[in-house]
């Protein structure tokens, strides 16, 4: 099968590798589509040379493994949660695989993820959907990410709301923020087809950064950028007893003054994944077409291309919010 690997020089080249089989309790599916996330951006640097990157995915089953027969049949659409875990620990008992002490995250330094022609997937992270969603059996991931997120801030009716970044994570935050009772959701992005693009998503207001007053009195604050300085930003226009909630991934060193956020008694939460009931419920409104997925998607792209598509969303000038890789 062709692969996008992470290269010596951390970029990202196409090479032909052996088609995965599926062991005992295994599937593998022929990829549908699999998005491109902020965090990959990131972490890419990081990352071991031959690695296979690639975590927000959905496929068609190709093949079924022993043990595995029963419920799934060739042609399935599946998306893959791409946490495999014990399945026996407290923290998988409780739903919550990202926190397991053996949790291999597929795509993100561990197993071999979906920016390939095939990606395998254990049938306990496999979650069917019909045939109709295709491609955007891709965006159950970073829906997920964002109900999660918005999920941590324990939001009361009414509460106003400010979400730094208009990102595929910012706007689903946006979103999951009006549904679950925000009164006012402001957005905050310096570029400017995504401040017009948020409205779409449930903002009541769009602020360019580099020249509006971003407002005081916010009872929750998402962060969902990842750049130094934002935390500090984001407890700066909180009520006293407001709380910051931490989407972004920042790679770099922040430094927080803790004076601000002590007298306002401000509460700083940091979010990773999801639960597989949060995973299990994108999927189930999706399919349902409660969740209006086509929104997110502004771009596709090939293996071919992926190293430049890469280079255009690291910019951060990109008008785009998810680009779908269709190997």
């Amino acid at each position: 099968m062709l692969a996008a690997v992470v290269g010596e020089d951390h970029g990202l080249e196409v090479v032909d590798l052996p088609d995965p089989e599926p062991g005992p309790g295994e599937l593998v599916l022929r990829v549908t589509a699999c998005g491109i996330c902020g965090s990959d951006l990131k972490s890419v640097g990081a990352m071991r040379s031959g690695l296979v990157m690639g975590h927000e995915y959905c496929g068609e089953v190709a093949a079924v493994g022993s043990d595995a027969a029963g419920s799934w049949r060739e042609g399935t659409l599946v998306a893959g949660l791409p946490l495999v875990s014990c399945g026996t620990c407290r923290w998988c008992m409780a739903g919550e695989p990202t926190h397991c002490a053996t949790v291999d995250r597929q795509g993100v330094g561990g197993s071999a993820g979906a920016f390939a022609e095939y990606v395998r997937v254990d049938v306990s992270q496999a979650v069917a959907l019909p045939s109709g969603v295709g491609e955007l059996g891709a965006l159950v991931e970073p829906l997920a990410v964002g109900l999660h997120t918005v999920a941590a801030a324990r939001l009361e009716p009414g509460d106003r709301v400010l979400v730094i970044g208009a990102g595929p994570v910012g706007l689903a935050v946006a979103r999951w923020a009006r549904r679950l009772g925000a009164g006012e959701v402001v957005v905050s992005d310096p570029v400017e087809a995504r401040r017009e693009a948020a409205g779409s998503f449930g903002a009541t207001a769009a602020l360019d950064p580099s020249r509006d007053e971003l407002g005081h009195g916010y009872d929750v604050v998402f962060e969902c950028v990842g750049a130094a300085g934002l935390i500090d930003t984001a407890i700066g226009v909180i009520r006293p007893r407001g709380r910051v909630v931490v989407a972004g991934v920042c790679m770099a060193p922040d430094q927080v003054t803790p004076g601000l956020p002590l007298i306002r008694e401000a509460s700083v939460q940091w979010i990773v994944y999801y639960t597989r009931p949060e995973f299990e419920l994108c999927a189930r409104l999706l399919a349902s077409g409660d969740l209006d997925g086509d929104a997110f998607v502004t771009g596709h792209t090939d293996l071919a291309g992926i190293d430049a598509s890469f280079r255009e969303l690291r910019s951060g000038a990109t008008r785009h919010r998810k680009v779908l890789v269709t190997p």
